[in-house]
């Protein structure tokens, strides 16, 4: 099995105008897109997302994403091993296909592919 590539890191932020400013006019990060929803950022490899926070997802809170060559393949070889998949493999409204489970510590993990 290939080995997953971290893609995106998702922040959940409180404010996103604040946000965006503090990354991209302090920190110097190179904006990809803005809207109120969603911000990217470009890093390098790895894309530094922003979203709203909720009363599910506080403010500061982070999630990790990774892609793999065949999702449904890494979902069945992971579920193999006891990983525990809190989302199978679903078609989303943007129009990518997208997993999620937990690491043992509880961390958000989401799985594209």
């Amino acid at each position: 099995m290939a080995t997953p590539k971290l893609s995106y890191v998702i922040e959940f932020v409180a404010d996103m105008d604040r946000a965006v400013k503090f990354y991209r006019d302090v920190l110097g990060l190179s904006l990809k897109f803005e809207s109120p929803g969603w911000s990217e950022f470009s890093t390098g490899e790895t894309t530094l997302g922003l979203h709203p926070s909720s009363e599910k997802d506080a403010a500061g809170k982070v999630e990790f994403g990774f892609n793999v060559a065949d999702l449904d393949k890494f979902y069945d070889d992971m579920r193999t091993k006891g990983v525990k998949f809190s989302m199978p493999p679903t078609q989303q409204d943007f129009g990518g296909r997208l997993a999620q489970f937990e690491d043992p510590d509880g961390a958000i993990i989401h799985v594209a592919g």
